[in-house]
């Protein structure tokens, strides 16, 4: 084996030596408890409360998304439906550890049947049953190895509790058996800038002690590599500090074609960072931080000081604010609490919120009311918006409470096949590059098992993404992007190439696609895009242009230039 492919996230190359994460511990035995079912059931809340807390302690260090999710599942351990089921398997005579085992077993099997949302939290349920299994062995946590030194790490995949905090002064790089790019693992990656490369199943046969070097711009580990390779993968880095360490210029190709660099961010506090990274404004700004855990709507007054905090941050900029995107997929109990088969397929996004206009037009309020007393460029955007009718039903809507910039998110193929009758009535497009991949490839995004159809890379997404920006370059609207696909630099060039006019993402993502950008001209990110579309899978595009763009060996550089 001399080299094994992946999904890189970013642009990054690191080198060292492998150290393989240690699987879960074996599933305990069901023999009958000796110690009677008060003392079990004492461990086995003791043991919950513990690695609820160790969570929320974990999440607190790491703030940013990591803080999210690793709250969320802090709230999962302690659920009490899951308690009840653990109780009632002690009762019955088992010890807390097989109560343990077998009630998150259930719990998990039960969330993967519903899908969408809850189906992503299952993945997280067996962390948090090897956590408060190794604490009733009296076991240390499963977790990320310390061997004393750097080192590459390994892994089928990382429990968002390990990726949070990862020590980047010792992991040079991560690599995962599984996962997709958009993957916790992944998100979190590229969140904290970590060399990393998903989904290379090949991997597994990796063992520890193995030179590697681990890059993410090509999707590549080199296998015990040769000291010229090991030499370029120096000098690659060296030229990647640089670039983190360049002036914070606007986002252009090399041509002077601007393409302005937003950041996606998930509530308030994260705007000093986008700021201080470059961020031209903002592309994407999630609200549902304010009703995910929330019992009832937040009041409008919570919410003007929320967007109005926002706003302020980017005085004179672009923010562009997405109307809150629940609903069956992302349960509120106060939004639409109906069972659905297939709620990925459900009443959410602009579904939901035309189900409970109270609530969109109390958030239109609100927004309005923080327009007025900052100076930001306020821009608002639908989630999920499937027909024209949908799209005039929210443009005429804002425009009702004084917005003047509405526009929609195309998420599903049907809105970007219509792009133009879309476009007619909004100000401008922005595509999800995450859900659109979805329902373009019916592969939940969610779902491990189908990971490998979750690649905006792929042509058929491609293809649509050209379709919106056709349109918007006919009609003189903007069209952005700001799913994940945004935050690939590689592919970001193509997006330009395919007409987008903005780019948005993670703000640790912003140095690479704007150093990326500056190498290609407008003609060329077109001739990519070409390329791009010319494939017949992700795998084929994401080749077709890593080849294209590969800088020519050594000698062939003399022939060129003699």
């Amino acid at each position: 084996m001399s080299e094994v492919r992946g999904v890189g996230i970013g642009l990054g190359v690191a080198q060292g030596v492998v150290v393989r994460m240690t699987e879960a511990s074996p599933a305990p035995e069901n023999t009958p408890s000796t110690q009677g079912a008060d003392v079990e059931r004492t461990r086995a809340r003791e043991a919950v409360t513990a690695v609820a807390a160790e969570l929320t302690a974990r999440g607190e260090s790491a703030g940013g998304s990591a803080q999210e999710v690793l709250e969320a599942q802090a709230m999962i351990a302690e659920d009490p439906t899951l308690q009840d089921e653990v109780d009632a398997r002690i009762d019955d005579g088992a010890t807390a550890e097989w109560a343990v085992h077998d009630a998150f077993a259930g719990f998990r099997a039960t969330l993967e049947a519903v899908g969408g949302y809850l189906g992503e939290r299952a993945a997280d349920l067996d962390d948090i049953a090897q956590r408060v299994l190794a604490r009733l062995r009296g076991e240390d946590a499963p977790g990320v190895p310390d061997p004393g030194h750097p080192f590459v790490l390994v892994a089928r995949d990382l429990a968002p509790a390990d990726t949070a905090l990862l020590d980047l002064d010792q992991v040079l790089a991560l690599v995962t058996f599984d996962g997709g790019p958009t993957s916790h693992t992944a998100i979190l990656a590229r969140e904290k800038g970590i060399v990393a490369i998903v989904g290379a199943s090949a991997a597994v046969d990796l063992g520890t002690g193995t030179s590697v070097i681990v890059d993410a711009a090509a999707g590549i580990v080199t296998v015990d590599p040769t000291d010229e390779e090991k030499d370029r993968a120096d000098q690659r880095a060296a030229a990647r500090r640089s670039a983190d360490d360049a002036p914070l210029t606007p986002g252009a190709l090399a041509d002077g074609t601007l393409i302005p660099l937003l950041a996606n961010l998930g509530k308030p506090a994260d705007a000093a960072d986008a700021v201080e990274r470059g961020a031209e404004g903002v592309g994407l700004f999630r609200t549902e931080f304010l009703f995910l855990s929330s019992a009832q709507a937040p009041t409008v007054e919570q919410q003007r000081e929320s967007y109005r905090e926002l706003l302020a941050a980017f005085p004179g900029k672009k923010v562009v604010v997405r109307m809150l995107d629940a609903g069956a997929d992302k349960p509120l109990a106060f939004l639409n609490d109906a069972h659905e088969e297939n709620p990925a397929l459900g009443l959410r996004g602009l579904r939901a919120l035309r189900a409970s206009e109270d609530i969109l037009r109390e958030q239109l309020t609100a927004l309005a009311e923080a327009d007025a007393a900052t100076e930001a460029d306020l821009w608002v955007m639908a989630p999920m918006v499937a027909t024209v009718e949908e799209t005039e039903y929210f443009t005429s809507l804002a425009r009702e409470y004084g917005l003047k910039t509405a526009g929609v998110m195309v998420e599903v193929p049907a809105a970007a096949l219509l792009a133009d009758r879309v476009l007619a009535h909004a100000d401008f497009a922005s595509i999800g590059t995450n859900d659109l991949t979805q329902y373009t490839m019916a592969a939940d995004r969610m779902l491990g098992s189908v990971a490998g159809f979750q690649d905006p890379w792929h042509p058929a997404v491609l293809r649509l993404v050209r379709e919106v920006g056709a349109a918007g370059a006919r009609l003189g609207k903007p069209v952005g992007i700001c799913g994940e696909a945004a935050a690939d630099p590689m592919l970001a060039v193509v997006l330009v190439g395919l007409g987008a006019t903005t780019l948005s993402m993670a703000p640790s993502a912003l140095a690479d696609v704007r150093q990326m950008l500056s190498t290609r001209t407008l003609d060329e990110a077109r001739n990519l895009a070409e390329l791009a579309l010319a494939a017949d899978d992700a795998a084929g595009a994401r080749l077709a242009v890593a080849d294209a763009t590969a800088p020519l060996p050594p000698h062939q550089q003399k022939e060129t230039t003699s």
